[in-house]
């Protein structure tokens, strides 16, 4: 194991929803900043990159603080990554839900599908509904738009326990978004993902811990001033709840599109339908909570 490469061969169809120029530029802007291995070369159909040492981490370890604190200062070096050229990045996940609800809605009207999808997938006009909901209200929370990793689910967590260190990997769904969302899509992946249970969504104490960390981190890097007041905790407790739900939406869909073309020996239909109908059922707690005034 000391001379490894890994190579991704990317699966089937794939590229109706992974944007792979942007997910080359991630890794070079990643690996520029000391945040992803060397890319060695791409081809046609997938990418050769440096082998990360370390322990894929499960979802008994992210709760762990000494973990945890390790995952929240990775998460806050690579929030704090510039922008490139100095521009003001603007968020893709309105784009990316769209493409993904336009996917969803070509290929199940183009198509009889089954008689599970109509029985235990919400109706699109409804889905459809429910997006326009979100962008109108979570555009207005006022969470910073900075380069988000998107996909912080806890096998793409490599854990090096010689160096004390954790990198993540994967970069295919990078780009810019909101800092809250990808708090958030990392908190509901506590839940797990071949067997999902959200009695592991990390309960208020565990979260205001970890945002505690995280801002005091993120402050570090971005070079602010100032302790981190209680009020900036629990706005960002709410800010990431919220943007939560879109985390749902959002792997809902892409769910219903794997359903269709993945060649991977997994019930995606039936994660489809869990996404959905957490998503429905946390909402009404998360609106619930107001913000400090």
């Amino acid at each position: 194991m000391d001379d490894v490469v890994l190579v991704r061969v990317y699966g089937n169809k794939t590229e109706l929803f992974v944007d792979r120029d942007n997910e080359l530029r991630s890794f070079q802007v990643l690996h520029a900043n000391g945040c992803a291995p060397n890319l060695y070369c791409t081809f046609q159909n997938g990418l050769c990159y440096e082998f990360m040492k370390g322990t894929a981490l499960g979802p008994e370890h992210v709760r762990d603080p000494t973990l945890f604190r390790l995952i929240a200062r990775e998460l806050a070096k690579i929030h704090a990554i510039h922008a490139h050229n100095g521009c003001i990045p603007k968020p893709n996940l309105w784009l990316k839900l769209r493409k993904y609800f336009s996917l969803v809605a070509a290929e199940f009207r183009a198509e009889p599908v089954g008689s599970r999808f109509h029985q235990e997938v919400p109706r699109l006009e409804i889905l459809e509904q429910e997006i326009t909901w979100l962008k109108e209200y979570l555009s207005q929370l006022n969470s910073p738009v900075v380069l988000c990793h998107n996909d912080l689910l806890c096998k793409n967590i490599i854990y090096n326990e010689k160096e004390g260190s954790v990198k993540f990997i994967d970069y295919e769904y990078a780009s810019y978004s909101y800092q809250a969302f990808d708090i958030g899509n990392h908190f509901n992946e506590f839940a797990g993902v071949s067997e999902v249970d959200y009695n592991l969504y990390p309960s208020r104490e565990l979260q205001l811990e970890w945002l505690r960390f995280y801002l005091q981190v993120y402050k570090e890097f971005t070079k602010k001033r100032g302790a981190v007041t209680e009020e900036e905790i629990e706005t960002l407790y709410i800010q990431v709840n919220q943007f939560a739900l879109a985390s749902h939406f959002f792997w809902g869909f892409w769910a219903l599109i794997q359903a269709k073309f993945s060649t991977i020996d997994f019930d995606f239909l039936r994660y489809a339908v869990l996404r959905f109908s957490q998503y429905f059922k946390m909402k009404p707690e998360v609106m619930a909570l107001e913000f400090p005034k």
